[in-house]
C-alpha cells in the first residue's frame, strides 16, 4: 500500500525544491537576449538532428517574451529554492497546469515537437505538486498556507 503524502511532510518541499532547480536550468537560458539566441539556435539543431522540427526565426518580439519568461520563471525558481514553503508548491502546481495548458495548445497547433519533452515535465511536476494538496483537502491545510 502507498503511503500517504502530504504537503505539510518535509518530502514534499523536496518536490517544491527539485521543481525549482528544474525551472533554474531549463529556463536560465531564456532570461537574456543573448542567452536565448545561443538556446534558441541549440534547440532548433536538436530538434532538426532528431526529426522533430525547427524553432521559428528569431525576431524581436519572440525574443521579448521568451526573456519575460525566463526571468520571471528564474526569480520565481530562486524563491522556491530560498525559501521554500508547501504553499510555493501549491502556486507553482497551478502555474505548471496553465503551462501545460499552453504548451498543449501549441502543440496541437503544430508548434515544435520537441516542447512535449517539456510538456511531459510540467504535467509530472504539476501532479506531483498538486495531488497531496487535493488528498489533504479535506484535512487543515490553513497553517501549511500560512507556512506553519
Amino acid at each position: 500500500m502507498m503511503r500517504s503524502f502530504s504537503p505539510s511532510q518535509p518530502a514534499y518541499l523536496g518536490v517544491v525544491r527539485a521543481s525549482a532547480w528544474y525551472d533554474l536550468v531549463v529556463t536560465a537560458g531564456f532570461a537574456t537576449p543573448w542567452s536565448y539566441a545561443l538556446l534558441h539556435d541549440g534547440l532548433s539543431s536538436l530538434g532538426d538532428a532528431l526529426g522533430l522540427g525547427v524553432l521559428p526565426a528569431l525576431d524581436p518580439i519572440q525574443t521579448l517574451y521568451a526573456n519575460l519568461m525566463g526571468s520571471v520563471v528564474v526569480v520565481w525558481a530562486l524563491l522556491r529554492l530560498v525559501r521554500p514553503l508547501a504553499v510555493h508548491g501549491l502556486f507553482d502546481g497551478a502555474a505548471r497546469t496553465l503551462f501545460a495548458m499552453w504548451q498543449a495548445y501549441a502543440l496541437a497547433h503544430g508548434a515544435f515537437k520537441l516542447l512535449w519533452v517539456f510538456f511531459v515535465v510540467e504535467v509530472g511536476f504539476g501532479l506531483a505538486q498538486l495531488l497531496p494538496w487535493w488528498r489533504s483537502r479535506s484535512g487543515d491545510v490553513e497553517p501549511v498556507l500560512q507556512g506553519r
